[in-house]
């Protein structure tokens, strides 16, 4: 099989990567390596694999990326990562989200569907697609929030709701990818990805939340929270979001045009401090301190994925618990302490 990936210099690409080229397989990196980390992750790559072809291409500059599809012909898979992530960024420069997320889609469609054959193309959205959730009747408990009424979580038949410029550029690209199936007959899947987290994750304070936590606690770095630590998320390690991605391709007969929400599902569901930090902290040896800030815009109390879709068409279920991911996510950091000097 040959795989092009963009993005394939961050954290979800890196390990897909690492994955296939370990398999033997023939994969192609296209990155700008503008986010922190992507060199570094590119690096490790060439040091663990032979040589793989490497494009430094913007997806916003569609004729480059045109021409790093046509160069690899055929190809079987497109496996689309590159994107703005962070809502906070997107605040900011609502104009660059767009032209990344969006536009940049669209570049990646048009790419694929101008070549001579019909490679699958499959898209990671976000569930940020779903908005606030207001409507959603929500329980406060002592340590987490929990749905009043879904105990399987968020399901794929959930109005979209695009709330922030991040949202509504992921869920712009999201619906395209979705129309270039029917529009076209392109073998398309969409992922809304919760909250993904592994190694190889340069976590940042605006994404990547998991990551930036322990980054923080290994160095002593200040952590905020914002809202009272009770927020519920779902949480998948990377090596099971891999599993995913390839099941899908796989049985891409029963895939092809779906939407799959894609997360830990309730069993991974964890309250983002109030849970999270016994575990780091006896991870650590010692305390954590944290400041406490206001809510940041379109926060959702809960998220949690309702995962039976992927489980019914392409037989995939989480295999790696918190407790299991969180260890290999601090050893990793511990461990690598070099990479976030």
């Amino acid at each position: 099989m040959k795989t092009l990936i963009t993005g394939g210099a961050g954290f979800i690409g890196t390990n897909t990567a690492d994955r296939l080229l370990g398999e033997g397989q023939q994969v192609i990196i296209v990155d700008d390596l503008s986010r922190k980390g992507s060199e570094r992750n590119l690096q490790w790559l060439r040091e663990r694999h032979d040589e793989f072809p490497f494009h430094q291409t913007d997806i916003r500059d569609y004729e480059a990326l045109r021409d790093a599809f046509q160069e690899h012909l055929p190809l079987d898979l497109v496996l689309h990562f590159a994107a703005q992530v962070a809502v906070t960024t997107s605040v900011q420069d609502p104009r660059m989200d767009f032209d990344v997320n969006a536009l940049g889609t669209l570049n990646v469609l048009e790419a694929v569907r101008e070549l001579e054959q019909d490679p699958v193309v499959l898209y990671t959205s976000t569930n940020k697609v779903y908005g606030a959730l207001s409507q959603l009747s929500v329980v406060e408990e002592e340590r987490r929030y929990r749905y009043a009424d879904l105990p399987s979580g968020v399901s794929e038949e959930t109005p979209l709701d695009l709330y922030s410029p991040y949202g509504c550029s992921k869920g712009a690209a999201d619906q395209y990818v979705r129309d270039y199936h029917r529009m076209y007959g392109m073998r398309t899947i969409v992922f809304r990805n919760s909250c993904i987290y592994g190694t190889r994750q340069f976590g940042i304070e605006d994404q990547g939340w998991l990551a930036w936590f322990v980054i923080a606690a290994v160095k002593g770095t200040p952590i905020t929270i914002y809202g009272n630590g009770k927020q519920v998320r779902d949480l998948l390690y990377i090596d099971d979001l891999v599993d995913a991605m390839l099941l899908a391709n796989e049985k891409i007969d029963a895939t092809q045009g779906q939407i799959y929400n894609l997360g830990g599902g309730p069993e991974n569901s964890v309250s983002v401090w109030l849970e999270i930090e016994p575990i780091l902290s006896e991870m650590l040896g010692r305390k954590i301190d944290v400041s406490y800030d206001d809510w940041r815009p379109g926060d959702q109390p809960i998220y949690v994925s309702d995962i039976s879709k992927a489980k019914r068409d392409f037989g995939w279920q989480p295999v790696t618990g918190v407790d299991k991911g969180l260890r290999r996510l601090f050893d990793w950091v511990s461990d690598n302490a070099d990479l976030f000097s």
